[in-house]
């Protein structure tokens, strides 16, 4: 596929794309004609490489994390950052924090959607199958 429909399959702008490719990140292969031509599993690659930007980790952390999200999962530390586990144990302790506040925010949403409908029947109505 060409970056136009990876950038549109991961909603990722082709500039984030051609970042991740420069970082090493993903690589797509050269047609003769010098297009890119992006594999089907790059998708994925993609959505995973996002998310973890997403939740703080730098691109060179990520490099450094590929062979471990691919299949099958291999780790592989050779090279590793000496500060690799530091900015993990940080990164996954921040994204525990969020994950924690996500959750209080989401029941805290349910509980007002219970109380409106509880509390009015028309709303009720129009929230059927949003509880």
């Amino acid at each position: 596929m060409r970056i136009g429909e990876l950038a549109k399959l991961t909603d990722t702008p082709a500039r984030s794309l051609r970042y991740y490719e420069q970082q090493g990140l993903i690589t797509p292969r050269r047609l003769d004609n010098g297009y890119r031509e992006y594999d089907d599993y790059l998708v994925e690659r993609v959505l995973q490489i996002r998310g973890l930007i997403d939740s703080g980790i730098p691109t060179r952390i990520i490099k450094q994390m590929l062979p471990c999200l691919g299949e099958p999962r291999t780790i592989v530390v050779e090279d590793a950052d000496p500060e690799l586990l530091v900015v993990l144990a940080r990164e996954r302790d921040r994204m525990n924090r969020r994950i924690e506040c996500l959750i209080r925010n989401r029941d805290a949403v349910d509980g007002y959607m219970r109380a409106v409908a509880e509390a009015s029947p028309t709303a009720a109505a129009a929230a059927v199958g949003a509880l």
